[in-house]
């Protein structure tokens, strides 16, 4: 993989983990309470779905 590739890659993992935390912070409550998410969590759920 080449530095420009690692970049793009790291940008766009970047982008999913914006914008999921977005939408888990953005989530009404009854939809988050019957996924059992606690929006607080948003930056570490957003994390572990795109990082690993």
């Amino acid at each position: 993989m080449t530095l420009i590739d690692t970049i793009r890659q790291t940008i766009s993992k970047r982008a999913v983990y914006a914008r999921t935390k977005h939408e888990i912070k953005s989530m009404p409550l009854d939809v988050a309470l019957d996924l059992n998410i606690d929006r607080d969590n948003a930056a570490q759920i957003a994390r572990q779905a795109v990082y690993g």
